[in-house]
């Protein structure tokens, strides 16, 4: 019985030195917070009214800060609707805000068109078919 104590006993205190040694502990100036985020940060920032920030007043969108779509991750440099958006390939928003392609269409160079049919544009943008071909459901055909 005394064995099993002792055993649990030195497992604990393992446990609890194992954990100890695993925490980072750090001094001097790396500790030190920075004197200024907004300075790193491409728009302005501030902490101070956090709470506006989540009620949408002080919300960042593409139409108050336009250089919010040309940052790294974005989903496109333009900004349509309070979004970032590609007018070139934006199914919605193709070559300007709000033009939508129809169903069968896919939106290429800003310019919707049909890659079943499309010659310039044949089964996925800028395919085009070789002369004397043409384009059938999405494929160039053979020269017969």
């Amino acid at each position: 019985m005394n064995s099993v104590k002792i055993f649990l006993t030195l497992a604990v205190v393992m446990a609890l030195a194992i954990a100890l040694a695993a925490t980072p502990t750090t001094t001097g100036e790396d500790n030190k917070p920075p004197t200024n985020l907004s300075d790193d940060l491409p728009f302005p920032f501030s902490l101070r009214g956090s709470s506006r920030f989540l009620a949408g007043g002080g919300a960042m969108t593409c139409d108050r800060y336009p250089s919010i779509c040309r940052t790294v991750g974005s989903l496109g440099p333009d900004c349509c609707k309070r979004q970032c958006v590609n007018l070139s390939t934006d199914q919605f928003n193709c070559g300007k805000c709000g033009k939508r392609c129809k169903y069968s269409e896919m939106c290429c160079g800003g310019e919707c068109v049909n890659p079943f049919f499309s010659e310039k544009h044949c089964g996925q943008c800028n395919n085009r078919c070789v002369k004397g071909t043409s384009c059938v459901y999405g494929f160039c055909s053979y020269a017969g």
